[in-house]
């Protein structure tokens, strides 16, 4: 056995032992490269994406363009940073089931959507499905990384609604590195679906937005209004 291979072991059993507790940023992801790079010293890739990047949190909420311009990091190592960032994203929604009640509060569609946003940096759109008794049908994506809050489809709403029996729907996207305040844009986009999806016999009940840890409702600010 290596210098290398005995000390993957160490950190390892202690891994096991201990969990992530009293580990620093540098060691946890040093051990998450172990499972990229196999056969190789991986601290100094480690303090090389800290460096670059300024936090461990950081480091997975690097798009695969940024992470590869780091020397040492290839494909396996993007991919594996990756699939933690959206399997954690997974874990924290799946945490949540179906929502039994009627979504009749922002707060509980905020309960839905909120764990889908966590490690976001792109912007992404949702549509909550309710049922004529407002219970949720289905949470489904609507649209990923689209500067233009505009492209967002009203015919894939209406297919989604369509498709599942919906006869109800509320939105959310973040605002990644923002607040979570309406644009005008989201405003005037939001009034247009609105009013799309009437014709459709739909209700569009509220629009919420993401930024950090804050959340509003376009229907509880009064942008809804008419």
């Amino acid at each position: 056995m290596g210098i290398h291979d005995d000390h993957r072991s160490r950190l390892r059993a202690r891994f096991l032992r201990e969990g992530l507790n009293g580990f620093e940023d540098v060691n946890a992801l040093e051990l998450i490269l172990f499972y990229a790079i196999p056969r190789k010293d991986t601290n100094v890739l480690a303090h090389r994406l800290l460096d670059r990047f300024g936090s461990f949190n950081a480091v997975l909420e690097a798009d695969t363009h940024e992470l590869t311009d780091v020397e040492g990091v290839g494909e396996n190592v993007a991919a594996l940073l990756r699939l933690i960032r959206e399997s954690s994203r997974r874990y924290e929604a799946g945490k949540f089931p179906k929502n039994k009640k009627a979504v009749t509060d922002p707060k509980i569609a905020a309960d839905v959507f909120r764990p889908r946003f966590v490690g976001e940096t792109e912007e992404v759109v949702y549509a909550l499905l309710l049922d004529a008794g407002k219970k949720e049908i289905a949470c489904a994506e609507l649209s990923r990384g689209v500067v233009n809050a505009a492209e967002i489809s009203v015919r894939k709403i209406g297919e989604l609604c369509m498709t599942r029996r919906a006869s109800a729907v509320i939105m959310a996207h973040n605002h990644p590195g923002g607040t979570c305040a309406p644009s005008e844009e989201d405003v005037e986009t939001t009034a247009s679906i609105r009013r799309s999806l009437r014709l459709l016999d739909i209700e569009l009940c509220d629009h919420l937005i993401f930024a950090g840890e804050g959340w509003c409702s376009m229907l509880q600010d009064g942008y809804l209004d008419g």
